[in-house]
């Protein structure tokens, strides 16, 4: 607990998940211990973290470098395992259906779109998750375009009805 309350000082004094987890790995050389210190200060939930960990621990942290510790940060932070997850609400929820209909209307996705758009979905971050889809062009051969843009434009629909919506919003769903 205490190396939890180092990454929330660290935090509190402007330092970013990776550079907090890099500090902390120096220090105490527990390079799995200091992320999860740092996702416990983020208040991820303790068994989000330990799949998150999991997915990358033999990769990051079972046999760190030396001198890694700042490059590990980033990778972790940019692999979304310190993403504060989002409790979506229902019509949020709608619309991360929506956009998963989308995705499979498609017909393929490349790795790394589909990753940015899980963190999204994860962080609640529906408007950058629905602008990126709207660049997208579903593939000729295997996708479904009248399915993919009919979806998007469900989708656009239902995030213009909150209050305020972003007009860049509005722009992407007059495009689809």
């Amino acid at each position: 607990m205490r190396l939890a309350l180092a990454a929330r000082h660290l935090f509190d004094t402007g330092h970013t998940p990776a550079q907090a987890y890099a500090t902390l790995a120096r220090r105490t050389r527990e390079p799995l211990r200091s992320a999860r210190a740092v996702c416990t200060a983020l208040a991820i939930p303790a068994a989000e973290v330990n799949r998150r960990l999991d997915d990358c621990y033999d990769a990051l942290l079972a046999n760190p470098r030396p001198n890694s510790e700042a490059d590990t940060g980033e990778l972790l932070e940019a692999l979304g395992v310190f993403d504060i997850p989002k409790t979506l609400t229902p019509h949020e929820l709608a619309v991360v259906d929506l956009f998963l209909t989308a995705i499979d209307a498609l017909g393929g996705i490349r790795a790394g779109h589909q990753h940015g758009l899980a963190r999204w979905f994860t962080t609640g971050n529906l408007t950058a998750a629905y602008l990126s889809l709207t660049a997208t062009k579903p593939l000729p051969t295997t996708g479904d375009p009248t399915r993919y843009w009919t979806t998007l434009i469900q989708a656009g629909e239902l995030l213009t009805t909150t209050p305020n919506p972003d007009i860049r919003l509005r722009n992407a769903l007059t495009r689809c």
